[in-house]
């Protein structure tokens, strides 16, 4: 458990990593903190967006929609592996999950299977939505599994967590799919490697 990093903080550690970042208007000051807190911080959430487009998707997932107004998350990681960074703060990405699940977040423990949605999600996860129709048959370049790879570990590096903090938007909501394409435990292994 962790108060959540500085804005400053975070682009550095994503920079240091090797990301290419993209700042998005006043991304450090555009959250939903008014709706609720942000913190402690447990852990990194890796979504798919279902759109096509970068310039569209970024503009979504900062300004959202009437039903689900944004920012959306923290960054877009579009399909050239750029990070957008869109906001910084409380964001609509994780919805309610499974309080069993953040324990083994918490925990970094094996994930139980996510079979109830009791807990704010988020309050307590960094969110990062990728680019791609979700469908399966979407392609997820090298450049954009790299940077999703890059920046979960530059989040658990400032937070000193392992890959066990990094999970899907599947894994904590029942009824969710993303990231449809790749496995997160792939995914927790490649973060793994880089850690060391």
């Amino acid at each position: 458990m962790s108060p959540p990093m500085s804005a400053s903080t975070f682009l550095n550690a994503l920079r240091d990593e090797g990301v290419t970042v993209v700042e998005v208007g006043d991304w450090e000051h555009h959250n939903r903190n008014h709706k609720g807190p942000w913190g402690p911080v447990n852990g990194v959430m890796i979504h798919h967006t279902v759109t096509s487009g970068s310039e569209e998707t970024v503009a979504l997932c900062r300004d959202g929609s009437e039903a689900l107004p944004g920012p959306l998350c923290h960054g877009v990681i579009t399909k050239d592996g750029r990070v957008h960074l869109v906001g910084y703060g409380r964001a609509n990405h994780a919805g309610l999950g499974d309080d069993d699940v953040l324990r083994a977040v918490v925990a970094e423990k094996r994930l139980p299977p996510d079979n109830e949605a009791n807990t704010d999600g988020n309050r307590h996860f960094y969110g990062f939505e990728c680019e791609n129709l979700g469908d399966g048959d979407d392609p997820w370049p090298d450049e954009q599994l790299d940077a999703i790879e890059r920046v979960s570990a530059a989040v658990c590096r400032v937070h000193g967590w392992t890959e066990r903090s990094v999970i899907g938007h599947l894994e904590w909501q029942p009824g969710k799919i993303d990231p449809r394409g790749f496995t997160m435990d792939w995914m927790r292994d490649r973060i793994g490697e880089r850690l060391k």
